[in-house]
């Protein structure tokens, strides 16, 4: 049995015309003999009628310290509409369809309400009713704990849903369903010359994915890359072969793009950070401070990014709107610390840095030309790093993609 897992985010099933191209995807693949899993998110996004973020909402005007076991059971419910709404279009397309929930398919998470991990996956449910001859449609974004209760599995989590079916299950592909044709370069709002990749590895879309690409899940990405699972990131609307994301290169038309012979695969950004600086020059125990620093921000539920530990200061970044609740962690401690708003985190993204002196120093040549200050920087031996002030956001992502970015 060749199994195909297709996965539909909630604005390729928010409407009915949009649901019938959505059927026509999955009769495509039942007329090329795949057995077929269909894995929906919850329809539209916030605002609409059954969106995670408007069921949110309809509890958290009530209570806004609503309990995270009962906040997960009422989230669960959009992936669950959405599934009956989308099985009910395939059946009058003429499928046969089996309807399951995440913990019906199999899912099994932790407890962590809002933010379960998947512990295991036992397909056999699925498995029977693909056997019988039905298109299986899966409530995504949520399993159930080992002692039952309903778990969702955070933002992206029908992603990372699809990914996790699809490994076990042994599936030919996963494919990734949404409004864009593919993983691009860079963010088209921003550049207007970016373009869809034709193959990216697992590593970089992972990256790229961490960094503030928003067209998969890294977890769905991880996930799959442990069983070297294709993944296909395509577009509910056209026909276009969007991207296929693996570990090898298989045979391409001639002239497509290279996944070899890339620098610089793609540009990711995150704007609306703050840069927090902690001046330590005058502590004794340096170490000792840092550890609290990061032990503080971590107690009181903030996560900090893009870290720089020097002699004099440290420097770390949170999201703009937790800044004043870092700000006043660190008062409590007796430190004072530096903030500056609004600054955006750019990332270039690509296994061809490791093997490539100079990267960073052309990154900085670059930016020097329109006299962008960089802030703070990073690199590893697939990403570089540069914190820069959100107003240059647009030209510093123009610029790097003119230098990086090149296409036969």
């Amino acid at each position: 049995m060749r199994i195909l897992v297709q996965k539909f985010g909630g604005t390729s099933v928010a409407t009915e015309e949009r649901r019938a191209q959505v059927a026509a995807k999955v009769l495509g693949a039942v007329s090329e003999n795949y057995a077929v899993v269909a894995v929906v998110s919850a329809m539209g996004r916030g605002g609409d009628p059954y969106a995670t973020d408007t069921l949110i909402k309809l509890a958290t005007d009530i209570n806004k310290e609503m309990p995270a076991r009962e906040l997960d059971l009422l989230m669960s419910c959009g992936e669950v509409i959405s599934g009956a709404v989308l099985a009910a279009t395939l059946q009058s397309h003429g499928l046969r369809t089996a309807l399951l929930t995440g913990g019906q398919a199999g899912i099994i998470t932790n407890a962590e309400y809002g933010e379960a991990r998947i512990l295991r996956v036992d397909p056999q449910e699925i498995l029977r009713e693909l056997k019988a001859g039905c298109v299986v449609v899966v409530a995504g974004f949520q399993g159930v704990s080992e002692d039952g209760g309903v778990t969702t599995l955070g933002r992206g989590g029908s992603d990372t849903s699809a990914a996790a079916l699809g490994v076990a299950l042994s599936a030919e592909a996963v494919d990734i369903y949404t409004d864009v044709e593919g993983v691009m370069t860079a963010d088209p709002r921003i550049v207007r010359d970016a373009r869809i990749l034709d193959v990216v590895t697992y590593n970089d879309i992972a990256h790229l994915a961490h960094e503030g690409a928003k067209v998969i899940h890294p977890r769905a990405v991880e996930i799959a890359m442990r069983q070297n699972i294709p993944l296909r990131v395509k577009s509910t609307f056209s026909d276009a072969p969007g991207t296929l994301v693996t570990n090898s290169q298989p045979d391409r038309a001639a002239g497509a793009d290279m996944i070899g012979d890339r620098l610089i695969t793609g540009i990711a950004h995150m704007p609306q950070v703050t840069q927090i600086t902690v001046d330590i020059s005058g502590d004794k125990d340096k170490p000792r401070v840092v550890r609290q620093i990061f032990k503080s921000m971590a107690l009181a539920g903030i996560s900090v990014d893009f870290i720089s530990t020097q002699l004099d200061a440290v420097r770390y970044t949170v999201k703009d709107e937790l800044a004043g609740k870092a700000a006043g962690v660190l008062q409590n401690m007796g430190i004072t610390a530096k903030t500056l708003p609004g600054c955006a985190i750019i990332s270039l993204v690509g296994g061809g840095i490791t093997d490539a002196p100079g990267v960073m120093a052309d990154v900085a040549e670059v930016l020097a030309e329109r006299d962008i200050e960089i802030l703070q920087s990073a690199d590893s031996h697939t990403t570089i790093w540069v914190l820069v002030a959100g107003p240059r956001l647009t030209e510093a992502v123009q610029m790097l993609h003119n230098k990086f970015i090149q296409f036969n």
